[in-house]
């Protein structure tokens, strides 16, 4: 350990001592989010644009080093998501409310879609942009939720309800999209897709099936074990996914949605504190890796976008919540639907080789920012203190 002190060099001084200032930074901006009950999320990203190539401050950041954390925060994202819930409740949330799901996919998934073909990118691109502009955010609405204290309201287990059946349109959904976005041929392509859907169905049908890792307490039970196991095998099956050119992030997900019961709540109490740094640095490499002037010449459609998305997740709430009687039901569930985040932002990384991927990050960074802003905006109307 000594030596390798001794052998750092004044610039890798440097690096480190710019990468500490930046996360104290973040780390108080993230304090003061709190306290204006604010999202994180388009700071951590507007810092990326101040401090990133072309913008107002040029770090001399490691891009290995943000490269790789960017990537374990997106697989400890997903991988979180998948721990979040069982397959079986997955398909029980989709029985419960097939309705709204639909109106939920239709109402949000189509401007995606159609944009993608005004802007020229085909149905590479309408697929991918459709998905940004499906998906909330998991992460801010239970951010909203527990600022907000809404847990007790009825129009926030409606509003989850409808993130859960967005959260399984992303199982076949991711795998179907890596295949497609690969450039294969035909029947390269048709092979590769059939493969994914494959796994996912086999990982979604094992854990509908209540089959799952039992919890030891002598062994799961140690802080060390569970942290290592379970990012080691998301990391491993991450990589092995990516070897064989299916979605690292995708993997993860699904070796989150098998392991259930007792090993998943350890295991997500455990990982918690790992993915907040992580899911940070991934949004801060997401924003790193924007060049703000690229914003200017897709600001028109994402801000036709997000007064699209805005409008659309209203009417999805209202759907949701139409019988209610709750005060500000419509309102409280927009809140929760509005703002997209880290799944946009990793479908956008997954389009990372196409022609169009400078245009669809870019497009995708401003539409996360404006969303998210405006929910924040909106939660200042849907407390319940």
């Amino acid at each position: 350990m000594i030596e390798v002190a001794a052998s750092l060099t004044k610039e890798d001084g440097l690096v480190l001592g710019e990468l500490g200032s930046v996360l104290v930074g973040l780390g108080l901006a993230v304090y003061l989010a709190s306290r204006l009950r604010f999202s994180v999320v388009p700071i951590f990203l507007i810092a990326g644009l101040f401090f990133g190539n072309g913008g107002i401050v040029d770090l001399s950041f490691s891009d290995n080093f943000l490269n790789l954390g960017a990537q374990w925060g997106a697989i400890l994202l997903l991988l979180m998501l998948g721990l979040e819930y069982s397959a079986e409740e997955l398909f029980d949330s989709v029985k419960q409310r097939k309705s709204l799901g639909f109106v939920d996919l239709v109402l949000n998934f189509m401007p995606g879609l159609i944009f993608g073909f005004i802007l020229g990118w085909g149905w590479m691109g309408a697929l991918a942009l459709g998905g940004i502009t499906y998906v909330s955010s998991s992460g801010i609405a239970a951010q909203f939720i527990k600022d907000l204290r809404l847990e007790a309201n009825e129009s926030t287990k409606r509003a989850v309800s409808v993130l859960v059946i967005e959260d399984l349109f992303l199982a076949p959904y991711l795998p179907i999209l890596s295949a497609v976005l690969a450039s294969l041929g035909a029947v390269s392509g048709l092979i590769s897709v059939s493969i994914a859907l494959i796994i996912t169905g086999i990982a979604l049908l094992i854990g509908a099936r209540g089959i799952h890792i039992p919890h030891a307490p002598l062994i799961m039970g140690d802080t060390a074990t569970v942290l290592l196991t379970v990012f080691g095998s998301a990391l491993l099956a991450s990589g092995v996914a990516t070897y064989y050119g299916f979605s690292g992030a995708v993997a993860a997900f699904l070796v989150g949605l098998l392991l259930t019961g007792d090993v998943a709540i350890v295991a997500r109490v455990r990982l918690a504190p790992l993915r907040d740094l992580f899911s940070a640095i991934f949004f801060l490499f997401f924003g790193l890796s924007t060049n703000p002037a690229d914003i200017p010449q897709v600001f028109i459609p994402a801000l036709i976008l997000s007064f699209i998305g805005v409008g659309t997740k209203w009417l999805t709430a209202w759907w949701a919540v139409r019988d209610l009687q709750e005060e500000k039901a419509t309102l409280r569930a927009a809140v929760l639907l509005t703002p997209r985040g880290e799944f946009s932002m990793v479908i956008a990384g997954l389009a990372a080789t196409t022609s169009f991927s400078v245009e669809l990050q870019t497009l995708t960074l401003t539409y996360v920012i404006l969303t998210t802003l405006a929910a924040s905006f909106f939660s200042k109307s849907a407390s319940t203190k």
